[in-house]
């Protein structure tokens, strides 16, 4: 009778460990979603930004000519 019991308490803390690791995986994967949803906004902003200043470079090679 040891060995069936022993069989299901390992099979059971084997489902265990597997159950830390999904929980790891997911919150590192939330944690790079955060990332590459902030790096997204960062780039978004530089584009503005570039926009606006080509715009003014535009506006002052009109004036000058």
């Amino acid at each position: 009778m040891f060995w069936p019991m022993f069989a299901v308490a390992v099979g059971f803390l084997g489902l265990v460990v597997l159950g830390v690791f999904a929980v790891r995986v997911f919150l590192e994967a939330r944690r790079l979603g955060q990332q590459v949803a902030d790096s997204a906004r960062r780039i978004n902003g530089a584009a503005e930004d570039l926009e606006r200043a080509a715009v003014r470079a535009a506006t002052r090679a009109a004036d000058a000519v």
